[in-house]
């Protein structure tokens, strides 16, 4: 229904209802904050702006850690809450109106790494499947709730759970060492004692994944013939395959590199658990055909990659 000309709604100032709203589904005003991108102050003022627009009734119960909602802010989050959710989702369908050929289009935002040794190789086949969908992927390391941009579809580790996102499974892994055949034939890698002969190829980011794996093994004291660090893990699994070292290898992210014979597993028996890769998908809004499609495409692409 449209209201009248003379209708007049009587509002209360709307930034501070999506702080009151942020720091209630948090339960802090930090967190709130760093949600929003202002300072805890920020926050700590307009929740006290609501409150004395609302005729000074406490909204929230201050604790040691954290805040706790009132009975008048548990009520008025059950209406304010739902509110700011249709918004959103307004806002998206309107966004999402830019005719049938901008609906083909799908903004995917994924891991670097991931990326390069997964998405990339299989996407070919994708688009041979969907020759009318235009695969828009950026790349990036941030979090979900840290993305400047929208999305139709991010891939991040998981499962974890994000306010307002859908996750889809699409490939688990574990890590284990690899490397190219010719190095496990020239250092005779037929033990994990072996290993004090080689070079160990390191993730920067990572810096006990090594020795995790070595002390699951039962070696834990064993000093390798060498040791090299780098930024990432496409980094040390290129290291790997062009026979510089040993590298912890996702299994995920080399299982092309298995298959083809470029990389090997010398102790297979023996791996460590490791995030699963999941694809977030926002939960507001219409339905995207082209999300749906990329979706199966990728539950199909873990199958075969898990062997199922």
């Amino acid at each position: 229904m449209v209201p009248s000309p003379g209708h007049r709604r009587l509002l209360p100032p709307l930034n501070a209802v999506r702080a009151f709203e942020a720091a209630a589904r948090h339960g802090s005003f930090k967190q709130a904050a760093a949600e929003l991108a202002v300072t805890d102050g920020a926050v700590s003022r307009q929740v006290a702006l609501l409150e004395a627009w609302l005729g000074g009734p406490a909204l929230f119960q201050r604790l040691n850690r954290g805040v706790a909602l009132t009975t008048d802010g548990d009520a008025l989050l059950a209406e304010c809450g739902p509110a700011l959710d249709r918004i959103s989702a307004a806002a998206r369908r309107h966004r999402a109106r830019r005719g049938e050929q901008a609906a083909r289009v799908l903004r995917v935002n994924a891991l670097a790494t991931f990326s390069l040794r997964w998405l990339l190789p299989r996407l070919g086949v994708f688009r041979e499947q969907h020759p009318g969908i235009e695969v828009r992927l950026t790349t990036s390391n941030a979090p979900i709730d840290g993305l400047a941009e929208d999305y139709d579809v991010v891939i991040r580790g998981g499962p974890d759970s994000f306010h307002g996102f859908v996750s889809h499974p699409v490939v688990s892994e574990r890590r284990l060492p690899v490397c190219s055949p010719a190095v496990a034939r020239r250092q005779g890698l037929g033990g994990v004692a072996d290993l004090e002969r080689v070079t160990l190829l390191h993730v920067a980011s990572m810096p006990r994944l090594w020795r995790d794996w070595l002390t699951e093994a039962g070696h834990g004291g064993l000093q390798p013939g060498a040791s090299v660090t780098l930024d990432h893990f496409y980094l040390s699994i290129q290291a790997a395959i062009d026979g510089l070292g040993v590298a912890m290898g996702p299994t995920a992210l080399v299982s092309d590199e298995l298959a083809s014979g470029r990389l090997t597993t010398p102790f297979p028996e023996v791996s460590l658990p490791a995030r699963s890769y999941f694809a977030y998908v926002p939960q507001a809004g219409p339905a995207n055909p082209a999300s749906a499609a990329f979706l199966e495409w990728l539950a199909a692409q873990g199958a075969v990659a898990a062997g199922r």
